[in-house]
This record gives structure tokens, C-alpha cells and sequence, in this order.
């Protein structure tokens, strides 16, 4: 089954044309050669409000499977990505980031400061990434393989063949 995607750069240097956006584009790039159809793109500014409205707005009006942020999830005082997709989301699903921090630690010790968070809207799984290119890809890359199924799972009707290993 092919799938949905949204991406949103979250940059406040970025929104405002003052830095250029490398991590959307090779996102967008990543899950099309991955078989996604990107339906939806924004650079929006980190701003709590603005963050869970361009989220609910790529669930519920685009519905798009997939939702991937880019930046905002650092200890920044402006980093509130978390807090928003926090705010939006029905279901959290905690084992996204813990393999996305669990992963980038094998490449920096500072991969532990990486606040992101993923959770369930509706049928659109929300996934925050770091605001870097390079850390961006990485952090996809380690659960890229896993998202088709568990968007197996939210779109179906039960188990999704859950008991089939892979």
C-alpha cells in the first residue's frame, strides 16, 4: 500500500528566509524514494500554536499517514515541537524515539539530548527529527523500515497480521 506524507520544517531562521531548509527537502526526498506521495510541505516558525495547528491541519484536513517534523526538539527555550505534537496526538508511541535516540547514541554521545516525540492522530502518525540535515536522515532511517507496518496497523481493521515476523 503506498502512503501519505507531510512534511514540516520547524525553524524560526527558516520561516523567515534568513536560513535555507536542507533537512525538509531531503526528507521529502527519503520517504518519496521510500514509496510515500509527499501531499503537504511547510516551514513554519517555532511557535507552540503555530506547530499544533500545521499538525492538526496535516492529520485532519490533508490526512496524511505520515507527519514528519523537522527541528525544535532540542533544549532551545523556542524548541517546543514536543510539547505540541504532545498536545495533538490521541496515542503516544514511545518506541519511535527511544530507537531514534537509541541509534543516534551509537553515532554521538549527544544523541541523549534529542527531545523528540511520536504519537497517533486520527490514521497520521506524527514523528519528530532533529533540525539537522545529517541527523534528520539518520534518526528516519532507523525506523523508516518499521513505519509501513505499523501504518498497516493503524489503517487496518485489527491486527494487521501481526503475528507474520518480518
Amino acid at each position: 500500500m503506498n502512503y501519505t506524507a507531510a512534511v514540516i520544517t520547524v525553524s524560526d531562521k527558516g520561516s523567515r528566509g534568513e536560513r535555507v531548509d536542507t533537512s525538509g527537502p531531503m526528507l521529502e526526498k527519503l520517504v518519496s524514494e521510500h514509496g510515500y506521495q509527499v501531499v503537504h510541505t511547510a516551514i513554519i516558525p517555532d511557535d507552540l500554536e503555530k506547530i499544533k495547528s500545521e499538525l492538526i491541519v496535516c492529520c485532519d484536513e490533508q490526512q496524511a499517514a505520515l507527519v514528519l517534523t523537522t527541528g525544535g526538539t532540542g533544549f532551545s527555550p523556542r524548541d517546543v515541537t514536543p510539547e505540541a505534537t504532545k498536545a495533538v496526538i490521541e496515542r503516544e508511541t514511545p518506541g519511535i524515539p527511544e530507537l531514534m535516540r537509541a541509534e543516534s547514541m551509537k553515532i554521538t554521545p549527544r544523541g541523549c539530548l534529542s527531545r523528540s516525540a511520536a504519537g497517533i492522530r486520527g490514521r497520521s502518525l506524527i514523528i519528530n527529527l532533529p533540525g539537522s540535515e545529517k541527523a534528520a536522515r539518520e534518526n528516519l532511517l532507523a525506523v523508516l523500515d518499521s513505519l509501513e507496518h505499523g501504518l498497516q496497523m493503524l489503517y487496518s481493521e485489527g491486527s494487521a497480521d501481526c503475528g507474520t515476523s518480518n
